[in-house]
């Protein structure tokens, strides 16, 4: 109870008396890079491979360039908490949007197959190091008490591109041509990078706000002085299991509800799921920084479980259900993003936190994508989207467990 009352009132003097630092010029800039960083790689997901059909490729072949990109964005996230402890945080987002865009017009010279995973793969660099970058800044221009509002901000940031420009992207591709196309995805990041020059040198708010290292040594957290758990302190599995759970889920239903549902319903609810995604996260921010993001985590975990069996029910029968279906699971897939991203931030540093959670992401919808394609060749649409809710029902006691140190954490945040 007095956890919970100190969490109230750090929620409200948050509100009420450091709100400034999320209108910060620094902050600002975080959202205008990111913003543009994103809308450039959103734009070409789903042309690449569509300029490799052009081209002359195979749809395997096709598919490899999207796969090639992840691969190498999850392989540079991986490296990410070695960089970050050596290099200026502003240095890696600028150098991150810079790879997104630059090489994109290359598209156009590119009419093998190796040469379009060869730009693939260099656009995967510049996404793995803007994916765990732009999220680390977050904790650390921001501090703790509005860290959730901060974090639903950035999301929206992240999200805003993916609900709007996915179908554009396809659009201009038809109606522009692919090299006009080609220029433009190249031209928003490197804009993007531009926007990074105005983020000052980070206040460092993710160490002052974090536990203390002697009781974080002794928690098993983190370990500054031995590097044990460095880059991926025990205290983190607990949210990073349930992202990566959730993540596994909303990536299988992005790639297979238009085959499992009929084809006038899939596109409505794919669009609910991006609204609902891109709306909870931030959502989930205000109402974390007052009453904390793990009582937003549970009832997040269980509304992708609903939305995760009505999808299920469905793909069995009436089909319209997978509108709401979407909806609920993508307000659960928001939130839960929001969540676990500020409870790691709460239980260790800004790089490996943001590492381990741009991999659950990342990591989590690849595998949702494959794992999906397996279990339907060897049952059925139904079946393997109820055993997807069960799967996130599995994460529901991670979702209970709390840090030992995130309330000491959490309360001992400067104001």
């Amino acid at each position: 109870m007095r956890f919970r009352a100190e969490s109230r009132s750090l929620g409200a003097r948050s509100l009420d008396d450091e709100a400034p630092a999320l209108r910060s010029r620094s902050f600002l800039m975080l959202l205008v890079a990111t913003l543009g960083a994103f809308s450039g790689f959103v734009l070409l997901l789903p042309v690449v491979p569509l300029w490799a059909v052009e081209a002359g490729t195979s749809e395997v072949a096709a598919g490899a360039t999207t796969g090639v990109f992840m691969l190498v964005t999850v392989l540079t996230q991986l490296g990410m908490p070695w960089l970050l402890r050596r290099f200026d945080h502003r240095l890696a987002l600028g150098l991150g949007t810079f790879l997104i865009g630059v090489p994109a017009p290359l598209f156009a010279l590119a009419a093998e197959l190796w040469a379009l995973l060869a730009v693939s793969g260099l656009r995967g660099v510049g996404f793995g190091l803007l994916t765990v970058t732009g999220s680390a800044l977050v904790a650390e221009l921001v501090p703790a008490p509005q860290r959730g509002r901060a974090a639903g901000l950035y999301g929206l940031a992240v999200g805003l591109p993916n609900a709007i420009l996915l179908p554009v992207g396809v659009w201009l591709a038809e109606h522009m041509g692919f090299v006009p196309l080609f220029w433009i995805a190249g031209v928003l990041p490197i804009a993007a990078a531009i926007a990074v020059a105005g983020i000052a040198p980070a206040r460092n708010h993710a160490a002052r706000d974090g536990v203390a290292r002697d009781e974080v040594a002794r928690d098993g957290t983190d370990h500054p002085e031995t590097g044990r758990g460095r880059n991926f302190p025990v205290g983190l599995l607990p949210p990073w299991l349930v992202m990566t759970a959730v993540s596994i889920v909303a990536g299988g239903v992005i790639a297979f509800l238009p085959l499992a549902v009929v084809s006038s319903i899939a596109p409505v609810a794919l669009l609910a799921f991006g609204m609902a995604t891109t709306g909870c996260r931030w959502l989930a921010g205000q109402v974390g920084d007052r009453f904390g993001s793990q009582a937003v985590l549970l009832p997040s975990v269980l509304m992708a479980v609903l939305g995760m069996a009505a999808v299920a029910v469905a793909a069995a029968g009436p089909a319209i259900v997978a509108v709401p279906g979407a909806l609920v699971l993508g307000g659960g897939f928001g939130a839960v993003q929001n969540a676990t991203l500020v409870l790691m931030f709460e239980r260790a540093r800004s790089g490996p936190a943001s590492t381990a959670w741009n991999v659950a992401y990342d990591a989590g919808n690849g595998i949702g994508a494959t794992g999906f394609g397996v279990l339907i060749g060897v049952v059925d649409y139904p079946a393997t989207f109820s055993l997807a809710a069960v799967l996130v029902l599995c994460s529901v006691p991670f979702a209970l467990l709390r840090s030992s140190t995130r309330a000491k954490a959490r309360t001992g945040a400067s104001p």
